[in-house]
């Protein structure tokens, strides 16, 4: 069996809803999806699990709903990772190989990339991604791929995505007690970047923005290569909480006006239409001016949009964005949206629907927005397992499941060689080099302050 031939499980654990999916390789580079199941998730807020039990339950109501569908038993699954504990920096590493005239291979840039595992990082948090950008081969730079070159000196640019080793634990938990085995943890920013992105768009420069319940993922490239990545930790659900707090309404109003009626724009809504909301325990029925519900949410997306540009500005490549912005998550069906982000960015617009890798008969079910992250993660463990040689446990109810996998989460592929030595430069967005934190943090306490003046309003709202 090969690992193309083989099926690949993945579950989407979203502060609205929980994702379970399988599919495969279609052999032609996309992907077909042989089953898909969602439920309302409970226990987790802005991407991070903060009940377990609750958790758990959501993710086997799902999985036990997919199983039920397709025949399959899910065994091996991957994960995908936000929360505003993620951040990313730019490291440099090298290896001096034996040989100047032996060409380098893929074990070389193996061996270069398990060592970055090894940086020093701050207590309590673990590297989740280590991404080549661009190799330098004896000083000669800007190469994207080294295989074939002759040289002794291999040194690359790594993009490096760190997160807290508790949020990790918690989420491995989670699968664990629900039955299954966490193949791998993956930055959820990066698996809609596969879903939605084309190449077209990476090659000139993009921003990715995947607006989802409690987070708003944010991943730029350029020149084919990730350059920057950051997690928002505002989402639609605070739009949800304005819509409630203004209109004096239940939270289910509230979200059911928001999709039904909202618009992202104020001036665009329609000036005399109203909505009429049934009074609680009998009371009058209240009317809902269409403006005045998209003021309040124009007011709340611009100050997400706002969060948007700052990471913009903050990656460097403000000027070289030729292919725009993409949105896509659950957010991006706010009517009129693309009309603000083009206003706040001053950039080129389109809504980024899942279905550039698609095949087979369930592609018009999922290719929506909201399944972004949910395809992506089956396009990156296919890749995952090709790049490690690995097999998933995924199979027929009362049949045996195929072979066991190989490698445990966030570990490299083995090098046999010995570690290298790794020359570790903290590189920032600006170009500038400096200690410390990563200069995304500067922003991270004035979030903090404004999280917890939000987060008295929000914890007597009931997470969907």
């Amino acid at each position: 069996m090969s690992n193309k031939d083989q099926l690949v499980a993945a579950i989407d654990i979203g502060t609205t809803k929980i994702v379970a999916i399988v599919g495969r390789s279609d052999g032609n580079g996309g992907i077909e999806i042989l089953g898909l199941s969602n439920t309302p998730s409970t226990g987790v807020k802005r991407g991070v699990v903060l009940n377990i039990e609750e958790t758990v339950r959501a993710i086997r109501t799902t999985v036990d709903d997919l199983e039920e569908r397709t025949g399959l038993v899910l065994t091996d699954v991957f994960v995908g990772i936000a929360g505003r504990h993620i951040k990313s920096k730019m490291a440099r590493g090298y290896i001096t190989r034996d040989s100047h005239e032996t060409e380098i291979d893929i074990n070389d840039i193996r061996r270069l990339t398990a060592d970055m595992y090894k940086l020093p990082i701050d207590v309590g948090e673990e590297i989740i991604h280590v991404i080549p950008q661009t190799y330098i081969v004896d000083n000669e730079s800007g190469i994207n791929n080294p295989i074939g070159i002759c040289g002794k000196r291999l040194e690359a640019n790594f993009h490096i995505v760190i997160g807290q080793i508790a949020s990790a634990r918690n989420t491995e938990r989670c699968i664990n007690k629900a039955g299954m085995n966490l193949m791998s943890l993956m930055l959820e920013p990066l698996a809609s970047s596969e879903a939605v992105l084309t190449d077209e768009e990476k090659e000139a420069g993009v921003v990715l923005v995947d607006i989802g319940g409690g987070t708003t993922d944010v991943a730029i490239y350029y020149d084919n290569v990730i350059r920057h990545t950051a997690v928002i930790p505002f989402g639609g659900n605070m739009v949800t909480a304005d819509i409630r707090e203004g209109c004096a309404i239940l939270q289910k109003q509230a979200e059911d006006l928001k999709i039904k009626f909202g618009f992202a724009i104020g001036d665009i809504a329609p000036e005399n239409k109203v909505v009429s909301i049934p009074g609680i325990a009998g009371r009058e029925p209240k009317e809902i001016s269409f403006k005045n519900l998209a003021y309040i949410i124009q007011s709340r997306m611009e100050e997400i949009l706002d969060a948007v540009n700052y990471e913009i500005q903050n990656s460097g490549f403000a000027e070289k964005l030729t292919a725009g912005v993409v949105v896509t998550g659950g957010g991006a069906m706010l009517k009129n949206l693309p009309q603000l982000v083009r206003f706040k960015t001053a950039m080129d617009v389109r809504i980024g629907h899942p279905n550039v890798h698609l095949t087979g008969k369930g592609r018009d079910e999922i290719s929506q927005p909201m399944y972004a992250t949910s395809v992506g993660l089956i396009l990156q463990g296919i890749e995952y397992l090709e790049e490690t040689r690995t097999f998933t446990r995924i199979g027929v109810k009362n049949q045996e499941p195929v072979a066991e996998h190989q490698q445990p989460m966030h570990t490299p592929p083995p090098v046999k060689e010995e570690p290298a030595e790794v020359e570790h430069d903290e590189l920032f967005h600006d170009g500038q080099r400096r200690t410390g934190k990563f200069l995304g943090d500067r922003l991270r306490g004035l979030w903090d302050k404004i999280i917890e003046a939000t987060d008295e309003k929000l914890d007597d709202t009931p997470t969907k």
